[in-house]
């Protein structure tokens, strides 16, 4: 049995070194007043087998040579925002030890139904960057919030159910600067029309709930980044714009459609946003600078490129879905 601490052999260090040529390649450094927020649908990132290579009878096919290359990528970012963490945390506990010291987690309880999966929510952070400050909590929804509150602005198109997976929000100073992380993952189901419009419901009350917040004068803070897996198959669509319904905006540098696994597909699941402007009624917005920096990471150009496995098989080792990242500047 082998462990994350132990000496990785040549060909993972090998590969492993491929993925760093790319990553520096692609991913800004890390200034002295920059601020990298990613985020990445990990897939069913739960158990892990205790070997550099899983073999055909190994469950799960998560194994030490993936995870050092999910690390080498987690690792260039102030903050990530991890989707499908399991209620298993072996492959995360694993994680943390291989970054070091210096890098910690928060994150949510299991969701145990079905509609939730067991998944978690979690942000992954540098703490020699960043830091907690103070604020963290999940999104629900308040028992009969239309009935008793007819006053506010809340879309007919609303949830009355509770969210599949609570949204989560965090708030992390860098520099003196606060910002507040909302990731999300956002119910699936299937393509039915049933099941799009119950995605279309938790999108808009996301959304409100968001604009809402971004108004109030006794929020926390107004610098809300909403980052996660959207479940948007396209842009313009009826998902999309229940998404976009109170101003958030995608920067138009990942404003185009994704590519998962390999495959390039018309979908636009993963996002990252934030308001732009006071036509959402908010009542301010970043004093972080968005620094027209953004881009997906397609790790599969050396990540597993000369496995042999097919891209179904590279996503149970590494991901169906890459990450989205973000570069602001902090004053």
């Amino acid at each position: 049995m082998s462990a994350i601490t132990d000496l990785p052999p040549a060909d993972t260090r090998a590969e492993r070194g491929r993925l760093r040529t790319q990553l520096t390649r692609e991913i800004p450094r890390k200034g002295d007043r920059d601020l990298l927020v990613a985020t990445w649908n990990i897939r069913e990132f739960g158990g892990l087998t205790p070997k550099w290579r899983a073999t055909a009878s190994d469950s799960p096919k998560r194994d030490l040579h993936s995870l050092v290359l999910i690390a080498e990528i987690v690792s260039r970012f102030d903050v990530v925002a991890i989707q499908e963490a399991q209620k298993k945390l072996e492959a995360l506990q694993a994680l943390l030890i291989y970054l070091g010291e210096d890098w910690s987690v928060i994150l949510t309880d299991p969701t145990e139904d079905d509609l939730g999966g067991n998944e978690r929510l979690a942000f992954i952070f540098d703490r020699s960057r960043v830091e907690v400050s103070g604020l963290a909590c999940e999104l629900v929804v308040p028992f009969n919030w239309n009935r008793e509150n007819p006053n506010r602005r809340i879309p007919e198109q609303t949830l009355d159910r509770q969210f599949a997976r609570s949204p989560y929000a965090v708030s992390f100073r860098r520099r003196g600067a606060v910002f507040t992380l909302v990731t999300l993952h956002v119910y699936w189901g299937s393509k039915s029309e049933q099941h799009i419009a119950e995605r279309a419901k938790e999108l808009t009350s996301v959304a409100t709930w968001l604009r809402d917040w971004a108004a109030s004068p006794d929020s926390w803070d107004q610098n809300l980044i909403c980052l996660g897996d959207f479940n948007i198959d396209r842009r313009g669509s009826g998902l999309w714009q229940a998404f976009t319904s109170t101003g958030l905006t995608v920067p138009e540098q990942i404003d185009q459609p994704r590519v998962i696994a390999g495959r390039p597909l018309d979908h636009y699941y993963d996002q990252i946003a934030w308001f732009t402007g006071d036509d959402a009624g908010t009542r301010a917005l970043l004093s972080v600078d968005y620094t027209d920096k953004a881009g997906m990471f397609d790790w599969s150009a050396t990540a597993l490129a000369d496995s042999g496995l097919t891209n179904l098989q590279k996503s149970y080792r590494m991901s169906d879905h890459y990450p989205l990242w973000v570069k602001f500047e902090v004053p």
